[in-house]
């Protein structure tokens, strides 16, 4: 007989946990905000992302939902950023004094954009009264 409590119901559906919520809530803003501080994270995020958003996209409650669209769009948003700016990459170094410098600033603009809202979001979503719901 196992100590862990049941989560089935009696209809066969599955009880989802407020900790499971929360941490679905949370889990796109954590990584994307990991992602930033280590740039090499960047590549393998943005794959694993995708998984993240679809999962949590998905997510019988709409709160948890709320929390991944603005997340989405910043990271998202940065990663087209990127694209455009990176393709210009030769002419812009020129005008910020090389490639170190603009490899600086597109670091830091992106920090800005993505980590101070994510944090922001990761404190919203732990004080937010999550509830157990039947999926």
């Amino acid at each position: 007989m196992s100590n862990l409590p049941d989560t089935a119901t009696p209809a066969g559906e599955s009880l989802i946990s407020a900790m499971q919520q929360r941490r679905s809530a949370q889990a796109f803003n954590f990584f994307s905000c990991v992602a930033i501080l280590i740039p090499v994270l960047i590549p393998i995020w943005i794959a694993a992302s995708i998984v993240v958003y679809a999962t949590v996209a998905h997510h019988p409650n709409q709160q948890v939902r709320d929390f991944l669209t603005p997340a989405g769009y910043r990271f998202y948003g940065l990663v087209g950023a990127l694209v455009v700016t990176l393709n210009f990459s030769s002419m812009m170094a020129a005008w910020v004094g090389g490639g170190l410098n603009l490899a600086l600033i597109i670091w830091a603009s992106g920090f800005l954009i993505v980590f101070p809202l994510g944090v922001r979001d990761i404190m919203r979503a732990q004080k937010f009264p999550w509830q157990d719901i039947k999926a």
